[in-house]
């Protein structure tokens, strides 16, 4: 049983479904702190204007405060960004087939918590990708204390024997605690992604994977490393 834990983010890019689709189960871990300037409530898409920043706005009224409980400051926001993606990918081949889908994400919700709005796209995308990963809230486990300490628990608590990481990681993940529970680690590798065919050059890689999906429709995941292992 493969676990992998993050937080939610908002239209994410590839690098994090693959993330997602090489676990059997993937915990959205959304009770850790919300920070600024990150990718909670943003991320890029491609223009003719080069890369523009979709950003939701919110509300932090502490410093403390966690993703999970973080709210948008209005619905503005929706039309703004729908706007936004029809600008730059009306054109794309395949902006049609999943015009519909993407259109009621935006607008025919009046969901203010970014945590299950993020999650509404998240699902979504995950049809799109055919991606059946089992997805759970680390809000519904009991939570133990340690930043480590709670990674392995978590794992523990859904019967995994491998934890699926970012390569982030890395810098402060104690591994040792792992091994301990005889528990194996995996770092994702975001290296040596191929090419596909994009709207305006030059080439981008860390973009939303609705670049993705526009561009090239159901053969997205042949561009995916998870999917072609």
């Amino acid at each position: 049983m493969k676990a992998a834990i993050l937080q939610s983010n908002y239209i994410p890019w590839k690098g994090y479904f693959d993330l997602m689709n090489s676990a059997d189960v993937f915990i959205i871990y959304d009770e850790v702190q919300y920070t600024k300037n990150d990718w909670r409530n943003r991320n890029k898409i491609k223009t003719s204007n080069g890369l523009i920043w979709l950003t939701i706005p919110v509300k932090q009224a502490q410093l403390s405060q966690r993703i999970i409980d973080t709210e948008v400051v209005n619905n503005e926001w929706r039309r703004k960004h729908w706007n936004a993606i029809n600008l730059a990918y009306s054109k794309t081949p395949f902006f049609k087939s999943y015009h519909s889908i993407f259109e009621a994400l935006y607008l025919g919700s009046i969901e203010t918590n970014l945590s299950k709005i993020n999650y509404s796209f998240l699902t979504a995308i995950n049809e799109i990708l055919n991606i059946k990963t089992k997805i759970l809230w680390s809000q519904d486990l009991v939570l133990i204390e340690g930043k480590t300490e709670r990674l392995v628990d978590l794992c523990k608590k859904v019967a995994a024997t491998e934890y699926i990481s970012g390569p982030s990681a890395k810098d402060y993940i104690n591994q040792n605690l792992f091994k301990e529970e005889q528990m194996k680690i995996t770092w994702m590798d975001y290296s040596n992604y191929p090419e596909y065919t994009q709207l305006y050059p030059p080439y981008e890689n860390a973009i939303s994977i609705l670049d993705l999906i526009f561009n090239e429709g159901n053969n997205a995941p042949q561009f995916m490393k998870s999917f072609n292992k």
